[in-house]
């Protein structure tokens, strides 16, 4: 094991700090950026984190469209948001520089890869002349590092290629970093040394490289001193630090648990969701059976059998997905069965984006389908959020009988943060609630067993697999008759059942929580949000409060159907904000259901909300209210 006592000296207190690690897409930034995260999370930090891919999977070496980068927010008291822009920037080359020195605030540190600052290098990234020696960032700290060479140097001996070594130079970042914020090292060597066993040569290589960086930080006077950022005050519990996708995941696990379903994933892999299904085919051990499909279709095609089968059927998708899984989702709204629907969203349309976020498919979720088919729709809002989400849309698929869309997103699947891990004991009961026998009895005293005979209560029908006798039943795309399940074409029938099966979903309303409204009394102004905008409202409503502003925060995760008391708390306020990565759908939905002015805060360009863009537009509705306010006094004078 290498020597791990080195102690730096006197580090900074400082109470936060956002630091973004960018280069080509084959510098190991995410790598990095993950291992730097994972020894903050066991230091102790709290924590959020963007990781940032390029477009283009195989995009140019050195060109602005391969540049991948990682952000991650370390702080010693709680915090929502990855951070609105980075204090450290690690540049591994003259492309990550340009692409990411236009966030950078004015005193920002930034440290470079020296040795990638060549004629080629700049070239391909636009630089007529080298940033590093034209003033053009005097603005900044800079610190020039020849990492490569450094990481060469410390390989050599070992016989490694200067090529092979090379790859090894985010370790080498990492471990600079690592000593500049008094990172403990010994998970990530332990971590190198686990992941690289059996590959001798590789493995000495990147523990070199990290030393090295760690080292050079300590011993090379470049930096005027390190800095520290202590552990955060965290609820007593046992921690993990996960993505979205991980925390799903782990919820659609604990609701096939608490329900004794076994779990069948039908899927098709797509970019963000695909993570979904390499986390779920880790846990065979559960029962869990996962479908890799040919196709989207398939995918769901395969879940709704499973769903038939009396197992948890689930699928997951993205955007694109989610079209291709529309007339499949119409047969499961007709033959009334439990499936979990996923979609990751990320920018669209068609194929879009594939690797940055969006919210744009809410109004799909509501509306996309043949006819008149409503649907339950679940929206996670944080990645540990994920987790509770999950088992949410599985309870009420379960207990009513529906098909439930649930939605992330790019930003939340692979954003991570600390979650405090739940006790299973404490997760809400789910009772299959299997039909066991005959359930109504004809005129003359026959008794059968009716699939679409109703609970009084729920309008769910009876959940009957296949196999058992005396529960033999027909299902189909075909319109049911009520009660029977026989094919009916009648017309009177078919509103009939499209009444009950809109009525059903409904009334999901009372079984759900009121709006979860954080007030502040007199306040004028509501902000509204659904899914991965919470943490950016969260911040930007924090700081309009810390201005001495009043301003209401309400964050929706039933999109369908809304709170029941939802109407109520909208007509409180003269303004509501409703931030959303789309064009405004959720406002739109508001506006129609409830006649209220929801005015729109969007963006679509593929990156999260940023807390200073909510304050600012917090900022303004609040003197826009007052102002009216006031115009309202005098003229009732």
């Amino acid at each position: 094991m290498p020597d791990t006592t080195i102690d730096p000296t006197s580090p900074h207190l400082i109470d936060r700090v956002v630091i973004r690690f960018a280069g080509d897409s084959g510098d190991g930034m995410q790598l990095a950026g993950d291992r730097f995260t994972t020894s903050s999370a066991l230091f102790g930090n709290d924590l959020a984190t963007f990781p940032d891919f390029p477009a283009e999977i195989r995009a140019p070496a050195g060109t602005l469209a391969g540049v991948s980068a990682f952000q991650v927010h370390i702080s010693d008291h709680t915090i929502s948001t990855p951070g609105d822009a980075p204090n450290v920037l690690v540049a591994m080359n003259p492309a990550a520089l340009r692409a990411n020195v236009s966030s950078l605030p004015q005193g920002a540190t930034i440290i470079v890869n020296s040795d990638a600052f060549d004629e080629r290098n700049l070239h391909k990234a636009g630089y007529d002349v080298d940033p590093l020696g034209d003033g053009s960032l005097s603005a900044f700290s800079v610190y020039e590092v020849p990492m490569t060479s450094i990481t060469t140097e410390s390989s050599k001996e070992l016989g490694v290629k200067p090529r092979d070594a090379e790859r090894s130079k985010n370790f080498f970042a990492l471990g600079l970093i690592s000593w500049l914020y008094t990172r403990p090292v010994e998970p990530t060597l332990e971590w190198i040394t686990e992941k690289y066993a059996g590959k001798e040569l590789v493995k000495e290589a990147n523990l070199r490289a990290f030393k090295a960086g760690y080292h050079f930080g300590d011993t090379a006077e470049l930096f005027e001193s390190s800095y520290e950022v202590k552990p955060a005050v965290l609820e007593p519990g046992e921690y993990a630090n996960v993505t979205g996708n991980t925390a799903t995941a782990w919820g659609l696990v604990a609701a096939s648990i608490t329900s004794g379903l076994p779990l069948f994933l039908g899927t098709y892999p797509i970019t963000p969701a695909s993570d979904i299904l390499h986390e779920l085919s880790k846990h065979k051990h559960f029962g869990i059976r996962t479908f890799q499909a040919e196709d989207e279709i398939s995918g769901i095609g395969a879940a709704l059998g499973a769903a038939y089968g009396g197992a948890l059927g689930v699928t997951t998708t993205s955007g694109p997905g989610l079209d291709l899984k529309a007339e499949m989702m119409g047969l499961a709204i007709s033959l009334e069965l439990p499936l979990i629907i996923i979609d990751v969203q990320r920018g669209g349309p068609s194929t879009g984006l594939p690797t940055k976020t969006e919210q744009a498919d809410l109004l799909h979720a509501m509306y996309g389908r043949h006819g008149e088919a409503p649907m339950p729709i679940i929206a996670a809002r944080t990645p540990s959020h994920c987790f509770d989400a999950t088992v949410e849309a599985v309870r009420i698929a379960v207990k009513y009988r529906t098909p439930v869309i649930l939605l992330s997103d790019g930003y939340l699947a692979n954003g991570t943060e600390p979650w405090k891990l739940p006790e299973l004991a404490d997760q809400p009961a789910i009772d299959p609630d299997f039909a066991t026998g005959p359930n109504h009895v004809l005129d003359d005293g026959t008794e059968v067993f009716w699939p679409f005979l109703r609970d009084p209560e729920t309008l769910a029908r009876p959940w009957a697999p296949p196999g058992l006798a005396g529960l033999e039943h027909r299902i189909g795309g075909l319109e049911k008759a009520d009660g029977s399940g026989s094919v009916a074409y009648d017309g009177a029938n078919h509103e009939h059942m499209s009444r009950l099966r809109a009525a059903k979903i409904a009334g999901i309303a009372a079984d759900i929580p009121p709006t979860d409204v954080d007030d502040e009394e007199g306040a004028r102004v509501l902000v509204i949000g659904w899914g991965s905008t919470y943490g950016a409202i969260a911040a930007g409503v924090q700081r309009v409060r810390a201005r001495g502003h009043k301003v209401a925060q309400a964050h929706l995760v039933h999109l369908n159907p809304f709170p029941a008391d939802l109407g109520d708390v909208l007509k409180r306020y003269d303004k509501v904000l409703v931030p959303e990565v789309n064009l405004g759908q959720l406002s739109r939905l508001l506006r129609a259901e409830y006649l209220v002015d929801a005015q729109s805060l969007t963006q679509v360009s593929g990156i999260p909300f940023r807390a200073a863009s909510m304050e600012s537009a917090l900022l303004e509705l609040i003197e826009e209210s007052a102002d009216s306010g006031s115009a309202t006094e005098e003229g009732s004078d």
